[in-house]
């Protein structure tokens, strides 16, 4: 790891005041180069960004350290257990004063990543904005410099305490975006989702950023036409713990297949959480609407509401690794705790 004190030149002397930021570098297209395998994430970036930040004197910026949190690497490698590592140094930089955090990650699961920080991170009092960029510098219409700019703009302009992510001049709540586009700009969109009813709950201090946490085995299985019950089974064999079913609509799916059903209800006895999500880009899941969804809960599936895929598995995948019971687990699921369940 690495942890290097850079300042911005603005107007013929370096800042040094407050407020502080901590930029962290996963890797990530932002910071690639050419190799002879094709692009892969390079260390030596900070170098690159105060090269760029040295051109725009006019702008000053608050102080800045860089750290390079190792291994860098390609967001497609992204795991649970990494976002572990990340959540530890944010909140190592939160302890050591800094006032803002930014991560500059590849964008391929940064919109899980911006989830995940944002359970691991519940309480925590400073804003963390997540960036990246489509094309990597250097190369022709990149946007590398301008989301970076941006973002860093944006933290030292005040960002209000949370997980959030910034590309494009747009500034997206961590739990409830996803990747739309694989290529262009504005990749990434908050996605309409009903409203929660049942409102912003107070967090208790089990949930609270600082409490130990484990990776736990989460999986996500998608509804579609033909599924059984061995495709449940599987999963159970596997030895997953947490189960985001991706349901068709509102949360329906194949209510007249007994035995998908049973599978469903004997992986709840053994102590799998299993919560449903819609597969639609808008609105989010009502179990008890239709029969084919009524009869999902009264297997043991819980209503991730106006979850995105992403904040479930997140959420999921967090209160599995605090250890909590099933029951309790059910009942956090069902409960607002940043956002996430819609807007």
């Amino acid at each position: 790891m690495e942890n290097r004190a850079g300042t911005y030149p603005g107007k013929g002397k370096e800042m040094t005041t407050s407020p502080r930021l901590m930029v962290l570098y996963t890797g990530g297209t932002i910071g690639m180069q050419a190799t002879e395998q094709g692009l892969s994430p390079a260390s030596g970036f900070d170098v690159r960004m105060r090269h760029f930040l040295s051109q725009k004197p006019g702008r000053a910026l608050p102080e800045w350290h860089f750290r390079e949190l190792l291994p860098l690497m390609d967001s497609a490698n992204m795991t649970p257990a990494y976002w572990l590592k990340l959540s530890a140094a944010i909140l190592e930089a939160a302890d050591q004063g800094y006032t803002g955090v930014l991560v500059l990650h590849g964008t391929d699961t940064l919109a899980y990543t911006a989830a995940a920080m944002s359970f691991h991170l519940l309480g925590l009092n400073i804003p963390v904005i997540l960036t990246g960029s489509m094309l990597p510098p250097g190369v022709a219409d990149t946007d590398a410099w301008e989301n970076l700019d941006g973002a860093l703009q944006t933290l030292a302009a005040g960002a209000p305490a949370g997980v959030h992510v910034y590309f494009h001049g747009e500034l997206l709540h961590g739990a409830r975006c996803s990747k739309i586009r694989s290529a262009g700009r504005h990749p990434f969109q908050c996605l309409t989702r009903q409203r929660s009813t049942t409102g912003r709950v107070s967090l208790p201090a089990t949930l609270l950023a600082r409490q130990s946490k484990a990776v736990a085995d989460v999986a996500v299985l998608p509804l579609f036409p033909g599924i059984s019950a061995r495709h449940v089974q599987a999963m159970v064999a596997a030895g997953v713990r947490g189960l985001v079913l991706e349901c068709y609509g509102s949360g329906t799916g194949p209510s007249d297949d007994e035995a998908f059903l049973a599978s469903l209800r004997g992986a709840h006895s053994q102590g799998l959480v299993i919560v449903a999500v819609t597969q639609c880009h808008e609105g989010g899941v009502e179990l008890d609407i239709y029969e084919a969804g009524s009869r999902l809960r009264t297997v043991g599936v819980v209503s991730g509401g106006g979850m995105t895929r992403e904040a479930a598995l997140a959420k999921l995948q967090v209160l599995l690794g605090l250890g909590l019971s099933q029951m309790d687990i059910a009942y956090w699921l069902e409960q607002d705790l940043c956002g996430e369940r819609g807007h």
